[in-house]
């Protein structure tokens, strides 16, 4: 048994994939030679993923994805790991990396919003900038942990984000006229959503460069209370954030503070949902833990 720990690793990148079904056999062949587990996006906008392998392995995996020129400049977004991240190895062929319902092509190498890096923000926030925070993430994961400043735009899943819901944040009081930053885990989901919203009706709008794990990494206990939630079977990250900071959410039945994730299936459409331990006893019939697939 190897004394070695575990590295998670989430990345993106939207470059051109010319054959996208080779490329998904590259890495496969890759990923299996290094024993990593967890999942990789492939379409011909680009590429998204996130793995969990032995230190050593993910190490050698970055290493190889940046010696292709295509992907020299990715930003490995990485954490610890546990060793039970992710159940298995899936890579697959989609039409997008990331999918909004709004069915129109978009380019976020032109049509995105201005990049904020995690120490501008620092600066924003230090110097009492007149700005809110818009949280693309769904609520689940934003009732874990969010930035001051933040407006939740309700979202149970970041399809929501449509032509309707876009009109109706522009036009809300609280974001009306505002300068807006939009938000998520590791900057995805804001570079294809700011392409929709770079108009009019958002006229001073940023992005945050490299997502909320970036900003938690190098500002721990600063303006980001709470955790980061995952989609794996960590459930959360803190990434650095101390123990009086990292829960700040509690469990939907009994208010006790708790970080840890379930299922929800009483529900007609299964809801993940904070639920302590004791609670998650007591409705066990209904419940059942939060696990990556």
């Amino acid at each position: 048994m190897s004394s070695q720990s575990h590295t998670v690793i989430l990345f993106y990148k939207f470059i051109e994939i010319d054959e996208p079904e080779v490329f998904k056999n590259q890495q496969l062949e890759l990923c299996e030679s290094l024993g990593l587990t967890g999942r990789l996006l492939i379409a011909s906008e680009g590429i998204n993923g996130t793995f969990e392998g032995l230190d050593d392995r993910v190490q050698q995996y970055m290493q190889t994805m940046k010696a292709d020129d295509r992907f020299s400049d990715i930003k490995f977004k990485t954490s610890a790991g546990n060793g039970n991240a992710f159940p298995k190895l899936k890579i697959k062929v989609r039409d997008e990396i990331v999918t909004l319902k709004p069915n129109r092509n978009v380019c976020p190498a032109v049509e995105t919003a201005t990049e904020l890096t995690a120490e501008e923000l620092q600066a924003w926030y230090e110097a009492d900038e007149d700005f809110v925070v818009l949280d693309l993430r769904n609520e689940y994961e934003i009732a874990s942990g969010y930035f001051e400043k933040t407006i939740d735009p309700g979202l149970r899943n970041f399809r929501d984000l449509d032509d309707k819901k876009i009109d109706e944040l522009a036009n809300d009081p609280r974001i009306k006229g505002k300068k807006v930053l939009t938000v998520c885990t590791g900057g995805i989901r804001c570079e294809k959503a700011t392409c929709l919203m770079n108009d009019e009706r958002f006229p001073d709008l940023y992005q945050l460069k490299d997502g909320i794990h970036d900003y938690m990494e190098k500002f721990p206990n600063q303006y980001f209370r709470g955790t980061l939630f995952v989609f794996d079977n960590r459930n959360v990250v803190d990434l650095g954030a101390d123990e009086q900071n990292s829960v700040i959410s509690t469990c939907q039945f009994c208010d006790e503070p708790t970080k840890h994730y379930v299922n929800d299936d009483s529900k007609q459409q299964s809801e993940k949902i904070l639920c302590c331990e004791n609670c998650y006893e007591i409705r066990a019939e209904d419940l059942r833990p939060f696990v990556a697939q």
